[in-house]
């Protein structure tokens, strides 16, 4: 067999797990080198399975960014959990992300022994938050999190923000990954299409700063993506949509204002992204209890 022409080289897939907002989509935009995954104060804004892509001199880590686990109550709900049963079983490393400002609590311990059930894959456990913690604390969790699991492979603390010892995960993830070339070409981020990453942008735009209950119910649909002839912009009309008229107007805001921050906000991300100048033409409807309505579902992609 000829092993010259890829010395060694190992890819493979990973995904981080753990509670809701213990910092899984920072900790994969900061190894990815780019934002790939929205990040938000707000707990289970990550939807869908995106892969960030992660090109080392070993080889290559192709991350798979799940929704946090919890206990579902709507339709939605229920599919997002399926989806990260669907990608734990088949990944080759689960890395389980506590955050080091926290003790590990029931929910901590709930998702570490339910790991048992992923027998193929190797599993890591991350101390996540190391900047905003004291050393007594990181060494206080590390301990902790190293008693839930006697099969870890290593624990590692770390700082997404400010990328302390992020060079140190990608060397421990790398030699438990499969041998084989690179699964993804180079300069290839993620393989999200961009109208999927257009409306996430706008999706996080319209989080930003709205009160609790409209986390869930927002969802963003690409209606148009269009060049101009000129080549120098790029018209997106996008729907914003979300479940009462009531978010409606909280979207909206006093006179448009809100909404206009919102596309603001969303073009100074989109353009970097499709490399023009953007129109950017929000429309905000209703789409009653989208969330518990498997047809409605299926029309918003999920």
């Amino acid at each position: 067999m000829d092993h010259a022409s890829a010395p060694d080289k190992r890819s493979g897939f990973v995904t981080f797990v753990g509670r809701p907002n213990v910092g899984k989509s920072t900790l994969t935009n900061a190894l990815v080198g780019e934002k790939v995954a929205i990040t938000s104060d707000k707990p289970q804004t990550t939807r869908r399975a995106i892969r960030g892509i992660v090109n080392r001199p070993g080889g290559q880590l192709v991350i798979v960014d799940t929704p946090g686990i919890h206990r579902p109550r709507t339709l939605l709900g229920q599919r997002l959990n399926d989806l990260v049963e669907q990608v734990l079983g088949d990944v080759d490393v689960i890395a389980f992300c506590v955050p080091a400002t926290e003790k590990v609590g029931p929910g901590d311990r709930r998702i570490a022994d339910s790991l048992s059930g992923y027998a193929r894959a190797k599993k890591v456990a991350i101390v996540t938050k190391t900047d905003a913690a004291s050393r007594e604390q990181i060494t206080e969790r590390l301990i902790e999190v190293d008693a839930l699991r006697e099969d870890w492979h290593a624990v590692i603390p770390l700082s997404a923000l400010t990328h302390d010892q992020l060079d140190v995960l990608a060397d421990e993830l790398l030699p438990l990954m499969p041998e084989g070339p690179a699964l993804y070409e180079e300069g290839v981020v993620t393989d999200e299409s961009l109208e999927d990453r257009i409306a996430e942008i706008i999706r996080e735009a319209a989080l930003e700063g709205v009160r609790d209950e409209l986390p869930h119910s927002i969802a963003v649909t690409i209606d148009d993506i269009a060049t101009r002839e000129t080549g120098s912009m790029t018209d997106i009309h996008a729907s914003v949509v979300v479940e009462r008229d009531s978010q409606k107007s909280i979207i909206i805001g006093h006179k448009g204002s809100r909404l206009r921050d919102v596309g603001a906000r969303a073009r100074a991300q989109i353009e970097p992204l499709v490399g023009t100048r953007v129109f950017l033409k929000l429309h905000v409807r209703v789409a009653k209890e989208w969330q518990r309505d498997p047809k409605q579902l299926g029309r918003l992609g999920f």
